[in-house]
């Protein structure tokens, strides 16, 4: 079991995060308090006699009309039976200007719209730049969070099928981990059943696979023991008996089994490293970890009544799931042979995670076809009575990666897509685009420029669609570094060092008195007198809001396109704020902004598990 720590703080920062954090209300959250109360004062007042419950969730939504806007008088207009208009001008005559609000009105059929304070503003951004935790505070009730992602089955190289498990799951471990709570990550991989049975008889027959292969040697050893098993019965036979000795704990068996698995692990990290996943060995949890548990877990629900034998298997029927015949569904936590499936080692280590570890919340990063799998386990926990109030189980499933073509995503001859192999190819065509891009650069800066660039297109690539759909894996734009990318995001932190490092090496301006570089900026807070700085901070002070949606909801998209907007917004700031030609007062407010903006992506792309590099 392991730990996660918090992210690391920006370069520069101080360590600790308590010695630094300014606790300080978010903009977002002040306006929804404001509007809560406001809110809860018009019905108050209100005759109605079906004057609702009102629980506080008010939703704000960035507007052109201004700063925000709530729409929360539409939904109490239907209730009320009230006309929405009417009641978006009593909330908004309640809202009076003074604590960070500037002004209130009142827009079409009801919306409420809210400008904060360019004091305000320009105070909540200088909080930001001077707290570690740029302004998002650490969660006030931590929770112990368990996250199950990437789980490959060993004895095979892992290949393209693993990338969004993983990516996924290692986005979400970060940013769970930063804002405080427990994170234990679970790698529960495939290391058990039928097919070590046929890999550890092959294994004796070919007395083959030293402490040096290589997986690759491996691969071929599989397939291998795959055509006998299909095509040799008496091999078939074997490879049966041979798991029965590896369940029962045959040293010699349990030997070659570790054998097979080490060689596995190698592969595994390897590919972890490049992508920069924070799994460690210590997480690797599998299959084979739960299987003292099962019988226990079998006898558990049959003496609570929640199983049943049905067909000579003990089964469990929760409620609610029926095939195609209208017949009910069954999990099948022990076999008519005796054996135990993967249903009851998912049971297995879903007990063992809240008794042993007193988890909260349990994430399981898994694709779409398991929906159902992980619905009837999460009924049977229930059942069980396992659960205590509170207690969140949570499948994050995502959808497929296609090719251009629309369809699964193959090699040229149609087999499985190898991840070290697209891994190897991205960082390839990267290298070409940056040697374009940045001739200058030496060779080795070249290559480290290229590694960074290639590994963190594809990951943001897959982390910028939504999850639950299938998205087209796509060299040209993945790499571009234009559009809603990460070459993109990646580039637009790289400019801004450059424009951090000529102020570092300009001439100090006569009369500063506060040096030069780095430290201009930090004496004042920006003065935000132009729309595109403006516009800049609003969208930076979003932050910590963005970060508590993805936290709840669970899905990174939302953090991507938070960064892209921040980016495209520095962009149409930078085209129209001139920086370091600008007037001294000007100079500085614009630099805090762009060393703020800096931050801001850095750490974003950080908690996505992508490199920002200082220079492209």
């Amino acid at each position: 079991m392991t730990t996660d720590e918090p992210a690391r703080p920006p370069a520069g920062m101080p360590a600790d995060p308590t010695s630094a954090t300014i606790l300080a209300v978010s903009p977002g959250a002040m306006l929804r308090a404001r509007v809560t109360a406001a809110v809860r004062e018009v019905l108050s007042e209100s005759k109605s006699p079906e004057l609702p419950g009102f629980d506080g969730d008010v939703a704000l939504h960035r507007s052109s009309h201004a700063d925000f806007q709530a729409d929360v008088a539409l939904a109490l207009g239907r209730t009320l039976k009230r006309p929405p208009r009417e009641l978006a001008v009593a909330i908004a005559a309640r809202l009076r200007a003074g604590d960070g609000l500037a002004e209130a009105t009142v827009s079409g059929p009801g919306f409420i719209n809210l400008t904060l304070s360019a004091d305000y503003l320009a105070a909540a951004l200088d909080r930001m730049l001077h707290d570690v935790r740029l302004g998002v505070p650490q969660v006030a009730v931590p929770e112990t969070v368990v996250v199950d992602y990437s789980s490959p089955n060993l004895a095979k190289e892992m290949h393209v099928g693993h990338l969004r498990s993983t990516i996924i799951g290692d986005a979400i471990a970060r940013v769970l981990a930063w804002r405080g709570d427990r994170v234990v990550r679970r790698n529960h991989i495939g290391d058990w059943g039928t097919p070590f049975g046929m890999l550890i008889e092959n294994l004796v027959d070919e007395n083959a696979l030293g402490g040096e292969a290589s997986l690759r040697e491996l691969v071929g050893f599989y397939q291998r023991a795959r055509a006998k098993f299909d095509g040799d019965p008496a091999f078939a036979e074997r490879s049966r008996l041979r798991v029965v000795k590896l369940q029962a704990g045959d040293p010699e068996t349990l030997a070659l089994w570790r054998r097979l698995v080490d060689v596995s692990l190698d592969h595994m990290f390897e590919l972890y490293r490049r992508l920069g996943i924070g799994l460690q060995l210590a997480d690797v949890v599998g299959e084979s970890h739960y299987n003292p548990e099962l019988a226990e877990v079998v006898a558990e629900l049959e003496a609570k009544g929640v199983s049943r034998v049905s067909q000579g298997a003990v089964c469990v029927f929760p409620p609610g799931f029926t095939g195609r015949d209208g017949e009910p569904v069954p999990l099948i936590v022990r076999k008519q042979d005796g054996g135990y499936g993967y249903a009851c080692t998912d049971l297995a280590a879903l007990r063992q995670r809240l008794r042993a570890l007193h988890a909260r919340r349990l994430v399981y990063v898994v694709g779409t076809p398991q929906s159902q799998h992980f619905a009837m386990v999460f009924a049977v926990a229930a059942m069980a009575g396992w659960l205590e109030p509170g207690v969140r189980l949570e499948h994050v499933a995502f959808g497929s990666v296609l090719g251009t073509d629309k369809k699964m995503l193959k090699t040229r001859a149609g087999d499985t897509v190898q991840l070290a192999a697209l891994l190897d190819e991205a960082v390839e065509r990267a290298r070409a685009a940056v040697v374009a891009k940045s001739p200058d650069l030496d060779t080795a800066e070249q290559a480290r420029i290229a590694d960074a660039v290639g590994i963190g297109a594809i990951k943001y690539a897959d982390l910028a669609n939504d999850r639950l759909k299938d998205y087209v894996f796509d060299w040209n734009r993945m790499l571009s570094f234009e559009g809603n990318t990460g070459p993109y995001l990646m580039y637009a932190h790289a400019r801004i060092g450059s424009i951090l490092r000529k102020a570092a090496a300009s001439i100090p301006i006569p009369g500063d008195g506060e040096g030069e570089g780095e430290g201009e900026g930090e004496g004042a807070p920006p003065s935000l007198i132009t729309a595109e700085e403006r516009a800049l901070g609003l969208e930076l002070i979003e932050l910590s809001t963005v970060l508590d949606r993805v936290a709840d909801t669970l899905q990174p998209h939302r953090l991507c396109g938070y960064l892209y907007d921040v980016a495209t917004a520095f962009t149409r700031f930078y085209e129209a704020c001139p920086v370091l030609k600008a007037p001294t007062a000007e100079r500085r407010s614009r630099l805090a902004l762009c060393r703020l903006t800096a931050r801001v992506l850095a750490h974003g792309l950080e908690l996505l598990g992508i490199a920002a590099p200082a220079q492209m």
